[in-house]
């Protein structure tokens, strides 16, 4: 993976190809460059007969430099860095800064190629590419351009689990708009990977994350609720919300059959959970109203005793 920083200062997360999917490109393209090169061959001298040596000479001259060297530059012009054997391969030319290539940038590209593939049939543009960190030839080097993947492989995304079901809904009032979305990422990648680490790197990883979003949030993480019960109810909850936001507050119903079913993600079914979500005060965050208060103070979630407070049933990562 590399990355890339824009003129607007935002950084691009691209991967740059690497030999052999450029080398099979090239040969594609060689291959297509050398059939239209024959045919329009053929077809000059059938018609040129007439002509005396050098004027065919003259025509032939001409005809390689057009069609195996203007051709691939009008081409990669044409079409922003793809080229017919970097469209099998999944493959585009960009510029350093991630940017679409112009003119110029495949010119130098063409130019170059004469050199380092035609005349030396590719074995310093192999060199280049396999000594650059990012696989770029000579031309990518005096361009400024850099070989991409277009196809990159799809990996399914994990299932985030439901938090228990007693604390659905008692997070609807946590002011979510400071949380950047890398913290919501992070977040998301340790719900769907929690069973695959160490119990204690897991409990001290969800302990940093609950932090952090708490921190965001304005509002601490409700006493005797374990780090990654907060952070999977608040996801849940954001993910309510932009349900409700795209489709209406009907749609928002669907995330709640989710964490009333048994779950074996936590290693505990439902029943083990304790009360619904409808017998405890909801957690808002300093300043705004709730209603379980009363007066209008400040919302804060009262402490329950250790005897009344229901079970949780979150196991932590295992």
């Amino acid at each position: 993976m590399s990355e890339l920083v824009t003129g607007e200062a935002v950084a691009l997360e691209l991967r740059p190809a690497r030999l052999p999917s450029r080398a099979l490109a090239v040969l594609l393209d060689l291959v297509a460059a050398m059939a239209a090169y024959v045919a329009v061959t053929i077809v000059l001298v059938t018609s040129t007969a007439s002509l005396d040596e050098a004027a065919q000479t003259a025509l032939s001259i001409a005809t390689f430099v057009l069609v195996l060297v203007g051709a691939p530059i009008a081409v990669e012009t044409l079409s922003h860095g793809r080229s017919l054997g970097k469209m099998a391969c999944g493959l585009r030319v960009v510029r350093d800064d991630g940017g679409p290539i112009r003119f110029r940038h495949a010119l130098v590209r063409g130019l170059i190629a004469v050199i380092e593939i035609l005349m030396t049939f590719g074995v310093v543009a192999c060199i280049a590419s396999f000594v650059s960190a990012r696989g770029r030839r000579l031309g990518d080097v005096f361009a400024g351009t850099l070989v991409v993947r277009e196809r990159i492989p799809v990996t399914r995304t994990g299932f985030v689990p439901p938090p228990p079901p007693w604390l659905a809904g008692r997070f609807s009032g946590l002011d979510l708009s400071a949380v950047p979305d890398g913290l919501w990422l992070a977040v998301r990648q340790y719900l769907t990977r929690m069973q695959q680490l160490d119990p204690q790197v897991g409990s001290s990883m969800a302990e940093r994350l609950a932090a952090d979003l708490s921190e965001r949030t304005g509002a601490p993480v409700p006493q005797g609720v374990p780090p990654a019960a907060y952070l999977a109810a608040v996801v849940q909850e954001r993910q309510a919300r932009e349900s409700r936001r795209a489709f209406g507050s009907g749609s928002a119903s669907a995330l709640a059959p989710a964490a009333e079913g048994p779950s074996v993600v936590y290693g505990a079914p439902a029943a083990a959970y304790g009360p619904p979500a409808a017998d405890l005060p909801p957690v808002v965050a300093p300043g705004a109203a709730s209603e379980s208060t009363g007066g209008g103070r400040p919302g804060k979630a009262p402490d329950v005793p250790a005897g009344d407070r229901p079970g949780t049933g979150f196991v932590p990562p295992a």
